[in-house]
């Protein structure tokens, strides 16, 4: 069976030169040895209207479509909301996810706030990815014959969740 991919950088410090992609570039090397075919990386800056075409013309385009960034606590991380919204799904409390937050933040002897909370609410239903190494979890999306993934563009997360979770499935 052929498998196309796509993956969607999303950051305005990408676009800026602020920092250099990497994700992509591991991403694809990880793909093409398990014979996937990555068919285009697009990099989209912290705005909803161009993060939104994107999804939708990465979705026409390929069968997997793997989105890094934009999953942290700040105002500008929007592809959580945007892919809730893309796919019609309401952003929900997750108590798992919550839990693993918190024993993170237990772990590493820091107190957990009210903006670090919130990335434990996810699209209903998305299937969630457990980021042991950070606080944003993946998330995991099918749609017809469609699988979109959204990572946390912190290199070292990324790279886990990808090993761990995403590969595997």
């Amino acid at each position: 069976m052929h498998i196309n991919a796509e993956i969607l950088s999303i950051g305005d410090e990408i676009l800026y030169g602020q920092i250099h992609d990497t994700n992509s570039t591991w991403i694809g090397q990880q793909l093409s040895e398990r014979g996937i075919k990555v068919i285009r990386k697009t990099t989209v800056g912290d705005v909803e209207n161009e993060m939104m075409t994107a999804f939708a013309e990465a979705e026409k385009r390929a069968d997997i479509i793997i989105i890094t960034g934009g999953l942290g606590p700040t105002k500008d991380d929007l592809t959580k909301p945007l892919l809730a919204r893309y796919f019609g799904m309401e952003l929900a409390l997750h108590e798992e996810a919550l839990a693993e937050i918190t024993a993170l933040f237990e772990k590493r002897g820091f107190q957990m706030t009210d903006t670090n909370r919130q990335q434990a609410w996810l699209p209903k239903g998305s299937t969630k990815l457990t980021n042991r190494m950070g606080t944003a979890p993946g998330m995991w999306f099918e749609k017809g014959n469609k699988t979109f993934v959204s990572l946390p563009g912190v290199p070292y997360e990324m790279k886990v969740l990808i090993s761990e979770q995403v590969i595997p499935r």
